[in-house]
């Protein structure tokens, strides 16, 4: 059997011509023609109805069955449901949303209050202390939603946080909901974790066993939440369930949706339906970094995330006792019997695939150095710490220190407890080694990590396990949007608060900034929201260019994170916006993932040429959401080996003219097949507005391309 999503044609003379989506049949229309037994029949087989941002259903079908359906006139098309994977204290200060202030976006949006936030997950712990609602209002007028009762979910758990709670579960079978709740709660944290990143409350001496101390808040704190569980344990999130939790997401009245979840070679098409009704969308891009073409959620209509770090690190001293030195590595490491005492042989493995055909019984008691540079290369060290980890406790190891080149996700560490299991870069572990190669018994002591904050901490620098641009289905559109705080989030989880990386937790960020954004504009339209997140974003910290992690670690481009790191403060007023009628995505066709796209003239906040073999010129128009008489000059930063001209490159702005156009033309300084190139264009107005644009352009001389 399969799980089918429909999508019906309308026959009404009032439709456009444009690709839409209308008022489906009655179950029984699809019963007559399918030649099912009984309307119970046909009513039993479709588990979600489709009807407030598009028409549609989803349906337990035969192939065959499916089959009649998709040569029906009045079907616009039919495609088997998909199941995607799930893609957090101190990160809020980091973009600038200091509490305490009684300045900048925080404070004016009132900490988000009135505005609602849809996550689309796998569930919340209502009980968390970053849902209770004290001192919040009554719900907001608008909202139309429900909060469906469950297994260890009441209806009463629900309040003026937790405004409304749905949950979707048709599409299971009886074993997917082992070790789940037939509910909206939370069983797996992940929706629990994503949600008091975006909206979670003010929540005092919060930290992951002293480290991370501090205050756990959401980004707008005052935010309603509304959860939507279409995500269910390891089954992942299946395509018709998050189609009906978008579908009722536009009817309950969210303004801002957040999805952290995705998949390779898939978009959400159904998510235009609630940008087309006013809600910003916000996506994870994926957690397939650092290879190129891995990005995810790469429709132009939604802003797709990029992962970054903070200022904050947890070093760990690693101390051997043949040297006065100590090596620092970092961890989450924590000692619950506060000894500072514990020495330990050192003894040597590559750890891949567990311990290899190494013999096991040689790492008992010992701590076990993970190291293999011959490797690195095809076997990244990130890839086999699960499996090691779980290899070498079960041996009875007693530490485990990683020679890796990634240090943006300590999370994966959790699984080793109280035991000290330290990440160290390539360096520090071949001194180690070569300290153990000298020493027939090497013994060291590893310390309990404390945090550190502050400038001294490099960042932020692109996760290494973020997806990157360019888009594999869609590469006309310059993806990811932006980059925010991803790697080590601390966050809650059920009734305490844990650390948790990737693309899913810098989504929630970006979901609450936007919700800050609609708060102090609530006339602003997704794509102005959008514009103002990428056009103000920064590439640059302490006059350094933003890096990238990864083999090796780069300066970061466009397609490691758009328009850059999000700056919410700026983005208040950010000038000029490339707004985007909701209309202008369906007249395009850039709907469907398998048609072409008249890309060029879609006025979005950002320009990718990926193929550019001959002079090409794209349209842009900008509105004016500033001061209303203002002057705006082009300032343009070509990328190596093309040309860019701005027409014209002075832009007028007055009380009358709020719009402007303006045509931007590349051609090749010199004929070649190369790849990706990158560059900017920004509109200055000599004063605080700097509205700048990212640009990837790929010249090519065949067609048929291949990076060379």
């Amino acid at each position: 059997m399969l799980v089918m999503e429909v999508e019906a044609i309308s026959n009404s003379s009032s439709s456009s011509s444009s690709l839409s989506f209308f008022p489906c049949r009655d179950p029984t229309w699809s019963a007559s023609r399918l030649q099912l037994k009984s309307k119970e029949e046909a009513q039993d087989s479709m588990i979600y109805n489709y009807k407030h941002g598009f028409s549609g259903f989803a349906a337990i079908l035969t192939e065959s069955q499916a089959q009649d359906i998709a040569e029906l006139p009045e079907v616009l098309s039919i495609k088997p449901s998909i199941v995607h994977p799930l893609h957090t204290t101190h990160s809020q200060d980091f973009l600038g949303l200091d509490y305490t202030q009684s300045a900048g976006l925080l404070h004016r949006a009132n900490y988000g209050d009135g505005v609602i936030v849809g996550i689309i997950d796998s569930g919340i712990w209502p009980e968390s202390a970053s849902f209770r609602d004290d001192g919040l209002g009554p719900l907001p007028s608008k909202w139309k939603g429900k909060c469906v009762a469950g297994q260890a979910f009441g209806s009463n758990l629900c309040n003026r946080k937790i405004i409304g709670a749905r949950w979707y579960a048709k599409h299971l079978n009886p074993e997917d909901f082992k070790g789940e709740y037939k509910s909206a709660r939370d069983a797996n944290g992940h929706g629990t974790h994503v949600s008091s990143t975006a909206a979670g409350a003010l929540v005092p001496n919060i930290s992951f066993h002293g480290l991370a101390a501090g205050y756990a808040r959401g980004v707008a704190p005052r935010a309603r939440l509304a959860i939507y569980k279409a995500c269910w344990g390891e089954g992942g999130c299946d395509d018709a369930a998050v189609l009906q939790a978008i579908d009722d997401a536009i009817h309950d009245g969210v303004d801002v949706l957040s999805l952290s979840l995705g998949g390779p070679s898939f978009e959400y098409g159904g998510s235009l339906h609630a940008v087309k009704n006013g809600i910003t969308v916000v996506f994870a891009a994926g957690n397939s970094g650092p290879a190129p073409r891995t990005v995810e959620n790469a429709s132009p209509w939604v802003i797709s995330v990029a992962s970054a770090t903070i200022d904050r690190a947890f070093p760990t001293a690693i101390t051997l006792a043949n040297s006065t030195g100590n090596f620092v590595g970092q961890s989450f490491f924590y000692d619950p019997n506060d000894k500072d005492d514990n020495w330990y042989e050192v003894y040597q493995s590559s750890c891949i695939l567990g311990l290899g055909t190494t013999n096991v019984t040689l790492a008992l008691g010992k701590i076990v150095l993970c190291y293999s540079p011959d490797t690195v290369n095809s076997i990244p060290p990130l890839l086999t710490m699960a499996s090691t980890i779980k290899t070498l406790k079960e041996v009875g190891a007693k530490g485990i220190i990683f020679a890796t080149y990634a240090l943006d996700g300590l999370d994966i560490l959790e699984d080793c407890g109280s035991m000290p299991c330290v990440l160290v870069d390539f360096d520090a572990a071949q001194q180690i080694k070569q300290s153990a190669d000298q020493n027939t018994a090497l013994v060291v002591k590893v310390t309990a990590a404390r945090t550190w904050i502050g400038g001294e901490v490099l960042a932020p620098k692109i996760s290494t396990f973020s997806s990157r641009g360019p888009s594999p289905l869609s590469p006309e559109f310059l993806k990811p949007d932006v980059a925010a705080p991803g790697s080590n989030i601390l966050a809650a989880v059920q009734d305490s608060y844990k650390f948790m990386s990737g693309t899913s937790m810098a989504c929630p960020h970006v979901s609450g900034v936007a919700a800050l954004l609609k708060a102090v504009h609530p006339d602003w339209s997704p794509a102005i929201i959008k514009s103002a997140l990428v056009t103000t974003a920064s590439n640059e910290k302490y006059g350094l260019p933003i890096l990238a992690n990864g083999l090796p670690q780069k300066i970061a481009d466009p397609f490691d994170y758009g328009g850059g790191f999000i700056d919410p403060n700026r983005a208040i007023d950010p000038g000029l916006a490339y707004d985007v009628d909701s209309k202008d995505y369906i007249a395009l066709h850039c709907e469907y993932a398998n048609s072409s796209c008249d890309y060029k003239y879609l006025n979005l906040p950002s320009i990718a040429i990926p193929n550019l073999n001959e002079p090409t010129t794209v349209l842009r128009t900008v509105t004016n959401v500033g001061q209303a008489d203002a002057v705006y000059k082009a300032a343009v930063q070509s990328p190596p080996g093309v040309k860019i001209s701005v027409e014209p490159s002075v832009l007028q702005f007055s009380q009358s003219k709020k719009k402007q156009s303006f045509k931007v033309t590349m051609s090749m300084t010199h004929k070649f097949q190369g790849g990706y190139l990158f560059g900017s264009l920004a509109w200055c107005d000599g004063g605080s507005h700097y509205v700048r644009i990212p640009i990837a352009v790929r010249p090519v001389v065949s067609d048929n391309y291949a990076d060379l």
